[in-house]
């Protein structure tokens, strides 16, 4: 009997281990996002952490007619450097790199969007180089 206790209890500890690593930790999704920030803020009762809002424009494809729409971005940011880069930011147009986990930690942030990186802030190269986005040489007349 103690030996299919001590068993099970393994398997469960090793299940809960696996759970909470692809629930919490485990990088679900990656990816760049551009637009203005809409809001960049410290909130927090216990663990004080940076939430932003993010405004991407584009074109409403479903409509026959091309009509503007607006797309919201939320995301968090666990690193104080670039929460500086951000709120020394605001009013421009911003690229940024995130990282999706499945789940949210206090600590991490209220977003399961955490950003790790400022690609692009306002037409000049930042943090690092984007190969696609090269400046057009000016016209010869």
């Amino acid at each position: 009997m103690k030996k299919v206790f001590s068993i099970v209890s393994v398997v469960l500890v090793v299940a809960l281990g696996l759970f909470l690593y692809f629930k919490f930790w485990f990088v679900y999704s990656s990816g760049v996002n551009e637009g203005d920030i809409n809001y960049f803020q410290r909130e927090g009762f216990i663990f004080k952490t940076w939430e932003g809002k993010m405004i991407q424009t584009g074109y409403n494809s479903k409509n026959t007619t091309s009509t503007i729409q607006s797309n919201e971005f939320k995301f968090s940011v666990e690193d104080k450097r670039i929460a500086e880069q951000l709120n020394n930011s605001s009013g421009r147009q911003i690229k940024l790199q995130w990282k999706r986990y499945l789940g949210t930690l206090p600590w991490r942030g209220n977003s399961q969007f955490v950003v790790d990186s400022i690609i692009k802030v306002g037409g000049t190269q930042s943090v690092a180089s984007d190969p696609f986005d090269k400046e057009m040489p000016p016209a010869v007349e």
